[in-house]
């Protein structure tokens, strides 16, 4: 027999996974209308805020993305070829990729992040409420 304590925690778990999946999905609806792909998106972010220096190199974008490297250079060239990054081969060792924003990557970005900002702020309240979310009240959010 299940224990209070165990339900309890299955039932907080099932809360933030719920919250995680409307952010996620929130996100995805916003990349979109901003004329990106979910997976550009975190590129951007990726490139733009992964670093201090706002350059990255494929193995670190490999990293933040939790893909391999040849999935990453894909992603890259198709968001190069979208004028939302540059590449270039590295100072010190040429064989190394280093990718920055242009300024098309950086407007949107700045768009997403300030709607990502909004939408943090409204789900930060409700983590923090102790109202419950009910997850089969059969409404979706976004």
């Amino acid at each position: 027999m299940k224990t209070s304590l165990h339900q309890q925690t299955v039932r907080n778990l099932a809360q933030f996974r719920y919250k995680l999946r409307c952010f996620l999905r929130f996100s995805e609806n916003a990349a979109r209308q901003c004329g990106v792909t979910p997976q550009q998106h975190q590129l951007l972010l990726g490139i733009a805020g992964f670093t201090e220096s706002g350059r990255v190199t494929i193995s670190e974008l490999a990293e933040f993305l939790q893909e391999k490297n040849n999935s990453v250079v894909g992603l890259v060239e198709r968001a190069r070829e979208s004028g939302l990054v540059r590449r270039q081969a590295g100072s010190s060792d040429r064989r190394q990729v280093v990718v920055s924003l242009t300024p098309r990557g950086e407007a949107i970005l700045t768009k997403l992040t300030l709607l990502h900002r909004e939408e943090v702020k409204r789900l930060r309240a409700g983590f923090l409420s102790r109202r419950k979310t009910p997850l089969h009240s059969g409404r979706r959010l976004h």
